[in-house]
Order: C-alpha cells, then structure tokens, then sequence
C-alpha cells in the first residue's frame, strides 16, 4: 500500500534569512520531526509516515539543498553545523515543546548537533548511523576504513562532481555509502531521489570541512533518552563511526537491525517502525 505520505501538500518557510524550507505535517499528539539523509528529501519517510503520524505531529522536511527548495550553493563551507542551525529555527517555528527528532545518516548527524546547541527543544533522539567519520579513527580499524571511504568513494565523486558529471558522483555515493547488492538505495525510486537531490550532496563533497567532530564532552553530558540504531550488513565507516560514537553517548539504546544497511528505515522498515515506536512509549 503507498504511503499517504506522497499525496501531503507541501508548505514553504525560511530559516537563516532567506533559505526556504519545504515541509508537510500530519497526525495528533506530541512533536516529532523526521530528519533524511545525504541523498534524500522530505518524501524519504513515506514508509514511517502511516506507523507514526497516529501517534505524533509529524513533520517531515527538506533540508536546505534537497528538493523541491531552490536554495543556490552559496560558499565551501556547508556542514552539519549550518543544518543544525535550520534544524533549530525549524523546531522554534513548528513546535511548542521539546519535539523527538528521528534522523538517518547526515539527518542523524544533523539532529544530533542539534540536540548539542539546543537540548531544550529536544525531547528524544533516534538516530541511525550518523557520519561523523573523525571519529572513526577512535576504534580498531575505524582509520583505515575511514581513509578507504575517502580515496574510494568521496574523492571520486568529488572530482565527478567538479567536472559537472553529477550523475556518476551519484551513483558513486550511493554504491559507496550503501554498498551494493540488497537494498532501497539501489531501486530505480532509490536512485532517481538521490539524483534528483544530488545538490546536497555536492555541497558537502565541495565543502573544506564536511563532516566535523562533534564536541565530545558536550555529548558525554547529554541527558536525553536516545536510540541509536546500525544495520546489520552496513558498510565499514558506518561500523566504525556507530561503534565509536556509542561510547560518546553513555545513555544511548544501541541497537543493530536485521536484514538491512545503511538506509535502516527503508530496508527494513518494519523492523524500525516497531523499534522506534517502542523506544519512544518508554520515554
């Protein structure tokens, strides 16, 4: 059954300035916003939409360079920190409590940064692999997995990238990051979203500081109730980066997710779908 989630109405706000921000809303009861990945865009939670929204406000959103936003690639030095930012402004706006952020990948990052500069607008985290790839260099193997990623996959695709050759920067992000074989990332819906949000993903590529250390003591401290969730046949870095962050969050749930990779919430959605609204009934 398709998720009703595709026939929502999309509304337009502006975060820092004059960036617009596409989102839609649904459901009763506390705040929840969903925060996608790399290569996604509002409509990545179409299989979390129906499961949810019966029991929360939902709000599900593109971030700055995702579709349909027209926001142009403005300097080289985009990261999760600016996402935050808007991710911040966005909570002020929609949200009259602390709100639980559910994110995957660089939405994970994203929320997870937020929750660090702003911890009182945040109720709840569940968050799937977040990239924060320094530390990676923190666990065995974690380097040499992470120095692989960057010569195979994020140098490439950068330099496809700079040679205005986006679809092959793509499909190359997407074998990378999510791996071949099984997979949501890897169907023809797959990649025809990630295409068409392959501006998110050259932001990051052509920025001097993608993907920064978070503060450590800052998360060490962070007292809210969080889920972390990997997938079972995830790619190395993403290994790597789960392990080492989980021993920056003292109080996280973590949590590894049978038949699926990096793309959790569309692998398996089932399996994610129960884990999470059972998390949240906790809390």
């Amino acid at each position: 059954m398709q998720s009703t989630l595709l026939g929502q109405p999309l509304q337009r706000t502006t975060v820092s300035g004059n960036t617009e921000i596409h989102f839609t809303r649904g459901g009763q009861g506390a705040p929840l916003v969903f925060v996608h990945g790399g290569m996604g865009d509002w409509s990545s939670w179409a299989p979390q939409w129906d499961a949810f929204t019966p029991h929360f406000r939902c709000t599900t959103y593109s971030r700055r360079y995702s579709s349909p936003n027209r926001n142009p690639l403005v300097g080289a030095d985009h990261s999760v920190l600016a996402e935050a930012q808007d991710l911040v402004q966005l909570l002020g706006q929609w949200c009259d409590r602390p709100a639980v952020l559910v994110g995957t990948s660089y939405g994970a990052y994203t929320a997870l940064q937020a929750a660090l500069v702003a911890p009182q607008r945040v109720r709840a985290l569940a968050i799937t692999e977040p990239p924060v790839l320094p530390f990676a260099d923190e666990v065995p193997g974690g380097q040499a997995a992470r120095l692989q990623f960057q010569r195979e996959v994020l140098d490439p695709a950068t330099e496809a990238f700079r040679r205005g050759d986006p679809d092959q920067a793509v499909s190359m992000l997407t074998d990378g990051i999510n791996g071949l074989g099984q997979g949501e990332a890897g169907t023809p819906e797959g990649r025809a979203r990630r295409l068409r949000n392959a501006l998110a993903m050259q932001a990051l590529c052509l920025s001097a500081d993608p993907y920064p250390a978070l503060d450590r003591d800052a998360l060490q401290a962070l007292r809210l109730p969080i889920l972390l969730t990997h997938g079972d046949r995830t790619q190395a870095i993403h290994q790597a980066t789960t392990r080492a962050l989980s021993r920056h969050l003292p109080l996280a749930r973590v949590v590894r997710v049978a038949d699926s990779g990096h793309g959790v919430h569309r692998d398996n959605p089932q399996a994610f779908n129960t884990l999470v609204l059972d998390f949240l009934r906790t809390v």
